[in-house]
């Protein structure tokens, strides 16, 4: 299975944002693609969240998430991508990841759980947590893959009750806020969750300004496959769809 994550700059102009969609979808289907990545917030993004994240949100069969599914469809890649996702009751909205078939056709959507709420942010103060929380593992490519949106990745048990629920690979999609050490703290966290659960890891990040890029590919022993600067661009990785199994049951015997 060709693997691509789609490193884009987001920022508050949804149609921009849909351009260098296109683009990334265009990069990856030229390029044999069979599931393309797409960060956080792919949809919407600035510097912090606040009050227009509101205002910005669709719900997930609005304009946003249906052009994200054409595209699929158009170039025959499944998808996964970020959104900021309107309550259905008119509360804060949701961090939400969506993802379509190869043909388009919505698979699954994932609320984000673990709200940033660190070094001065208050993600909480204007996303909603869903209630109840739900772990999800979407079918894509012919690949179980288990969904988490960036400060998930700080939590272990997150990513232990995805591979227990049969994900034979982990997708993070984020938006890692810069600062001192945080490049470190991603690659780092990223690969103990490859290693802690012997599980193929791929991490898509915003790039700078507003986030560290350096998206990237782990296998279950932790060796990085493919991993991108902080320029926006689309990484393209071979991913043996049994490498999860075949490496548990190595370490098994």
């Amino acid at each position: 299975m060709r693997l691509a994550l789609a490193q884009i700059g987001s920022g508050t102009d949804t149609t921009g944002n849909l351009a260098l969609i296109r683009s990334a979808f265009d990069d990856a289907a030229g390029r044999g693609a069979d599931l393309i990545l797409f960060p956080e917030y792919a949809m919407y993004e600035k510097k912090v969240v606040d009050g227009s994240f509101s205002t910005a949100a669709e719900p997930v069969d609005g304009p946003f998430a249906s052009a994200v599914a054409a595209l699929a469809r158009e170039h025959g890649i499944a998808a996964i991508a970020g959104m900021v996702e309107a309550h259905p009751n008119g509360e804060r909205p949701f961090n939400t990841l969506v993802g379509f078939d190869a043909d388009g056709s919505p698979v699954g959507r994932y609320r984000k759980i673990n709200l940033y709420d660190s070094y001065g942010f208050r993600e909480s103060q204007w996303i909603s947590r869903p209630d109840p929380a739900e772990h999800v593992v979407m079918r894509l490519a012919g690949v179980s893959v288990g969904v988490m949106t960036c400060s998930d990745l700080r939590q272990p048990s997150m990513a232990a009750a995805l591979a227990s629920a049969g994900a034979d690979m982990l997708a993070i999609c984020a938006s890692w806020v810069p600062g001192p050490q945080k490049v470190n703290h991603w690659r780092v966290l990223a690969a103990a969750r490859a290693i802690e659960n012997v599980i193929v890891t791929a991490a898509a990040c915003q790039a700078p300004p507003v986030s560290i890029g350096t998206s990237l590919v782990i296998d279950p022993m932790g060796t990085v496959l493919g991993e991108l600067g902080p320029a926006p661009g689309v990484l393209c990785v071979d991913v043996d769809p049994d490498a999860t199994a075949r490496e548990r049951a190595r370490a098994a015997t």
